[in-house]
């Protein structure tokens, strides 16, 4: 009798799935944080490769000075009120300050190109402002353009993909 041949299927990933405005952090190596559908809003992904926790927060504009009540409301649709929360949860998952890889996507402009609302833009230019200002900097970014993205991050790993329609995903 020939012997028998073991198959090994990698198990799909749960995927963790971050909402318009919205955002998840978390320490499970079997999952996935993903997004869909970033067209001018930012997605930006922070992760400890030591600790394997990651973040992942998706927003829509630059300052939460045009709505406080909605800003306190909803605080991650904003860079200003978003941004300092991931980096607080994924801290409080173990991730150190030196350690983080920061990436970004998104910021795309699909009407009006360099006209004053052009809120890709200017998340863009509030992100790097806030990050500069707090010592850090992006590590990848994939931002501006014309198409919209799908954002993944796996926390076994740390790696970012990037899927846009009718384009093979590939690593930010």
């Amino acid at each position: 009798m020939p012997p028998l041949t073991t198959w090994v299927i990698p198990q799909a990933k749960k995927s963790l799935v971050v909402g318009v405005a919205d955002m998840a952090v978390s320490n499970d190596s079997s999952a996935q944080l993903v997004t869909y559908s970033l067209g001018s809003c930012l997605g930006i992904t922070v992760y400890d490769p030591v600790k394997k926790a990651g973040g992942l927060l998706h927003l829509m504009l630059p300052d939460s000075s045009i709505n406080p009540e909605k800003a306190a409301k909803q605080p991650f649709m904003f860079v200003d009120t978003g941004v300092p929360r991931l980096f607080k949860a994924v801290y409080s998952l173990g991730g150190e300050r030196g350690r983080v890889i920061i990436k970004v996507a998104g910021g795309a402009q699909f009407f009006n190109a360099g006209q004053p609302l052009n809120i890709g833009e200017r998340n863009q230019h509030a992100l790097r402002a806030l990050l500069a200002q707090n010592g850090y900097s992006a590590h990848a970014e994939d931002v501006g353009g014309t198409c919209s993205r799908t954002l993944r991050m796996d926390l076994s790993d740390g790696n970012v993909t990037i899927s846009s329609p009718g384009a093979s995903p590939y690593p930010l």
